[in-house]
């Protein structure tokens, strides 16, 4: 009897400490408390994000990625519908979402309006042409989800073509191949800000 009740008390104990750690990884993630205003996007950001294994990775992940980002995309609903959009495009495409955070980074610093001087559009910076090679995706690449799911596509093309070598995948994807600037601004963006924190 004392040793089932010990047992009972040390497998609390032990959820317990289990709990605070994960609730430390998490805190030491945003480094801040969220307000309410947005902890209730985040819930139900999450409550809709199909794309992660669970509710936890897809708290710490959102929170995570969110603080960091806020600076360039301050309103609290865009920026979690945001990343909702880039994890679900990016596993989608069996891409790590970080590295497109990375490549949203350098191509249009997470402006969905910007236009190239070459006429390249929206977040991932997706030349206009691909709109008529294929018709049924959409007509706007200003949408998020349009945007993302044809520079997730074309980056995962790429990466395979190039037996999942990401500098040659990313030099091409921006049309550089044989040059290396444009995969080392990708590189020093995701060690530098877009990087998987556990």
């Amino acid at each position: 009897m004392a040793f089932s009740h010990y047992s009972r008390y040390s497998r609390s104990f032990i959820c317990g400490i289990l709990l605070l750690m994960m609730a430390g990884i998490a805190q030491a993630a945003t480094q801040e408390r969220p307000d309410e205003t947005l902890r209730s996007v985040l819930e139900k950001a999450i409550g809709e994000s199909g794309s992660f294994a669970d509710r936890f990775d897809a708290e710490v992940w959102l929170m995570d990625m969110s603080t960091r980002l806020k600076s360039r995309v301050p309103d609290d609903t865009e920026r979690l519908n945001l990343l909702k959009n880039i994890h679900y495009e990016a596993t989608k495409a069996d891409l790590p979402p970080e590295m497109v955070l990375a490549v949203i980074h350098v191509e249009s610093n997470f402006d969905r309006w910007a236009i190239s001087h070459a006429g390249a559009q929206g977040l991932m910076q997706v030349m206009p042409f691909w709109l008529k090679e294929i018709p049924q995706a959409g007509d706007n690449l200003f949408d998020i989800r349009t945007n993302l799911r044809f520079g997730c596509t074309i980056l995962k093309h790429y990466l395979k073509r190039e037996k999942g070598d990401y500098q040659r995948a990313l030099a091409r994807y921006n049309g550089s191949l044989g040059k290396v600037w444009y995969p080392n601004r990708v590189f020093t963006a995701l060690n530098k800000r877009w990087f998987r924190s556990r």
